[in-house]
């Protein structure tokens, strides 16, 4: 389990139960386990940072970016905070707003392959048959919806 700051645990309540639309629609679509049955955590405190989602099973970070973060102090906070996040051994995506909402599939299939290939986890319980390792098929369409 990844260290956390106390203190952030009530703003990620909050922020849990005031979503942007953005997070609400991503929500829908990994809530549930609905990628490759890897669980997500909305507004999860991880360090000093709150993360939009979180999945520790593959330790994958997902960053949702509004407006606010093309200004260009916040965006030194963006990188400062993923360098600092990937320091953990996580890998973080980022996506904009606007990316979420109009081109949610793609957003989908990043976090897919993002999700099916993690970063030097061990293979899952019955991951392999001798020796060999299991592969399925499966579609990014079948799983999100």
């Amino acid at each position: 389990m990844l260290p956390c700051n106390r203190r952030l645990k009530t703003k990620a309540r909050s922020l849990r139960t005031n979503p942007t639309d953005a997070e609400l629609h991503l929500w829908y679509r990994l809530r549930r386990k609905q990628i490759l049955g890897v669980q997500f955590y909305r507004q999860k405190p991880i360090g000093n940072y709150i993360a939009d989602f979180y999945a520790p099973a593959v330790k994958l970070v997902v960053e949702l970016d509004g407006a606010q973060h093309l200004a260009l102090g916040q965006a030194k906070y963006d990188a400062q905070r993923t360098r600092d996040l990937e320091q953990q051994g996580l890998k973080v995506l980022r996506f904009d707003d606007r990316q979420v909402l109009l081109q949610t599939e793609s957003v989908l299939e990043t976090i897919f392959q993002a999700v099916k290939i993690p970063p030097n986890l061990p293979l899952p319980k019955g991951g392999t048959v001798r020796g060999k390792v299991i592969r399925q098929k499966v579609s990014i369409h079948s799983i999100t919806r």
